[in-house]
């Protein structure tokens, strides 16, 4: 099995590197030393499995497990980690394997046994336990690629039923997550104007009535005019004011 080994610390990706050399049946085919240059080494090499460690600076190791877990054939991901035992409760939880480090070559060798692919639903309750929740880019597949689209550049999000579009001054995309969570999310940086969109609060350029006289946001980059409902136009009004 190829394997990818993510790390920002050197002494941790040669103890690994070490570990497995002397461990049949799996060949290292690279290391990264970020979160993001995990993202792109994956899809660029496609191992089949990905030693993640957890805290990275910049993208941490969950938030790069969640992009990777949306490729087509995604690897199993084993979390690294120096978390205490009472904190790694989280993870038996949900059933993630992970090695507490210093790792041990016994316990390397038990959870590529049992190295399993992450689901969305697990990768979710560790994110909120990590970090609270905030993603700093969001992944979005792009003529069959993933790409990151940095959470300052987004414009709006707007709901068109199964499928949200992600809105950037220069491209939209389509992504498969639900206005609800991403407000949630989100609760500082977008705001709700209609059941079927968010908008971005330091894009807002300010109001415009469209051709059927319904009062629209406007935008500093672009010409696109969303729709406020009138429940969310008082709340609206006031954010511009302020």
């Amino acid at each position: 099995m190829n394997v990818l080994i993510v790390d920002d610390e050197q002494l941790a990706r040669q103890r690994l590197r070490k570990l497995l050399s002397d461990t049949d049946g799996y060949r290292i085919i690279g290391e990264a030393e970020t979160g993001e240059d995990a993202v792109r080494k994956t899809q660029a090499s496609q191992p089949d499995v990905v030693l993640m460690d957890i805290r990275m600076p910049g993208m941490d190791g969950i938030e790069a497990a969640s992009y990777i877990s949306k490729l087509d054939k995604p690897p199993a991901i084993i979390f690294t980690t120096a978390f205490s035992d009472h904190a790694l409760q989280a993870f038996e939880t949900h059933a993630i394997d992970y090695l507490l480090k210093p790792i041990k070559r016994s316990r390397l060798e038990a959870a590529l046994d049992a190295a399993k692919r992450m689901n969305q639903a697990q990768l979710n309750q560790l994110r909120k336990k990590q970090n609270g929740g905030a993603r700093q880019k969001i992944c979005v597949k792009n003529r069959g690629a993933l790409e990151l689209i940095p959470i300052e550049t987004i414009l709006y999000f707007k709901a068109d039923q199964k499928y949200v579009t992600l809105r950037t001054a220069d491209q939209e995309y389509l992504i498969e997550e639900s206005l609800k969570s991403l407000e949630d999310e989100f609760p500082t940086q977008f705001i709700r104007i209609h059941r079927n969109a968010l908008v971005a609060e330091h894009h807002l350029l300010g109001l415009k009535k469209n051709e059927d006289s319904h009062v629209c946001v406007s935008f500093n980059e672009v010409d696109d005019l969303l729709e406020i409902s009138r429940r969310h136009l008082p709340s609206i009004r006031k954010k511009l004011r302020k």
